[in-house]
């Protein structure tokens, strides 16, 4: 990481509000002492580009990738975090919430599938990674609760007192239900995967409706109490119907990942949760399982943060690809999605903007058409992309 600059000139500032042509002035500390008009001589010299708050991800299920890369291979966790860290540094996010699985599933290839063990490992490797200063963005942990998982308590029981550990969702990919109302696409993806005859896949189905019905109420609430009781932000996922809606309310959820109605995301965001979908979504025009379309909800005013979820690049470009898309949306509300609003959903205050104040997260981005290019990153000042 090198020394910051104490200006960035000639830069397209995105505020909160608008868009301005200026200056960006830092302390010693990296925070940001000021912003002004396009006077300054000397400094880092931005060439016109826009400089926006550096961005914040919720929800990546990307860490795993570098982890697991083929079937049955296992890197070296910390330096599967560090390769994970440098893409997410490199696509202006510098904040990062890496989603960890919590319950497994028990009937799967148990010599392939990643165990809580193994999730332990990377959650270790994060703490080592930012312990040791090996890594470019602000790392913390989000734990992806499988409430059907008969294991899913235990699991979650090796993260007690981890205090990186912001954020948990309460998942349930039971068929027939949540993000599977449809079971067409459930019973497509199972069959290629597991090779299931008609009867094998019926019997299937069974088998993980019984699971759900035995296990997930009481660990929805369970988790759910132990998060509120520890300060960690709920998330409830994938939600489909006003009465799930409801129970999120119950459960004191503050963010509603994936609604996958408009009829759910309706009534999360007048509910005062921030509505959270896919970066993908928006830049590939709609839900690659066949839900809710986050354009839509964007020209509905229900939309109110974007998750790169599997494409950390998706984020910023879909920052961009809103305004030219949904006319209600500026450039500054479209950003405040990747930035000021996720940091206050998940209890971030130093960071998201472009203040005197705030971190000094920033990045650099060049329009060209309609791909946006990074060109710098820095944390606290500090360059690290």
């Amino acid at each position: 990481m090198s020394s910051h600059p104490k200006t960035f000139k000639n830069a397209r500032l995105v505020l909160a509000d608008e868009v301005i042509d200026g200056t960006l002035t830092l302390a010693d500390d990296g925070t940001i002492t000021g912003i002004g008009s396009p006077t300054a001589a000397d400094g880092h010299d931005c060439d016109g580009d826009f400089l926006l708050p550096g961005l914040i991800e919720l929800h990546t299920d990307h860490l795993e990738t570098h982890y697991a890369p083929r079937p049955r291979v296992r890197w070296n966790p910390v330096a599967a975090v560090q390769a994970h860290d440098a893409q997410i540094a490199c696509a202006g996010i510098t904040t990062v919430f890496d989603a960890l699985r919590v319950g497994m599933d028990e009937d799967d290839d148990q010599n392939d599938t990643l165990k809580v063990t193994d999730m332990r490992a990377l959650a270790d490797a994060i703490e080592t990674g930012q312990r040791e200063n090996r890594l470019r963005a602000d790392h913390f942990i989000h734990l992806r609760c499988e409430v059907s998982a008969p294991d899913v308590l235990k699991a979650y029981a090796y993260f007690e007192g981890d205090d990186r550990v912001k954020l948990v969702s309460l998942m349930d990919h039971t068929p027939g239900q949540r993000q599977f109302v449809s079971l067409d696409s459930y019973i497509s993806y199972y069959k290629g995967k597991r090779g299931f005859s008609d009867q094998q896949m019926a019997d299937f189905i069974e088998h993980r409706r019984a699971r759900a019905d035995k296990n997930a109420p009481g660990n929805r609430k369970s988790i759910a109490a132990h998060a509120s009781a520890n300060m960690i932000a709920v998330a409830s996922h994938d939600d489909a119907t006003t009465a799930h809606v409801d129970e999120a309310i119950s459960l004191n959820t503050k963010i509603a990942e994936f609604p996958t109605t408009v009829e759910a995301a309706k009534a999360s965001h007048e509910a005062g949760m921030a509505v959270l979908m896919g970066a993908p979504n928006v830049v590939r025009g709609g839900s690659h399982s066949g839900n809710v379309s986050a354009r839509e909800l964007a020209q509905a005013g229900y939309l109110d943060v974007l998750s790169s979820d599997y494409i950390p690049a998706s984020l910023l470009q879909a920052a961009f690809q809103i305004p030219e898309e949904v006319e209600t949306i500026s450039l500054p509300q479209a950003v405040a999605t990747v930035t000021s609003t996720p940091a206050k959903a998940i209890g971030l205050t130093d960071r998201g903007v472009l203040a005197p104040g705030k971190r000094a997260d920033l990045v650099q981005v060049k329009l060209v058409g309609n791909v946006p290019i990074v060109r710098g990153v820095w944390r606290e000042g500090r360059r690290v992309a």
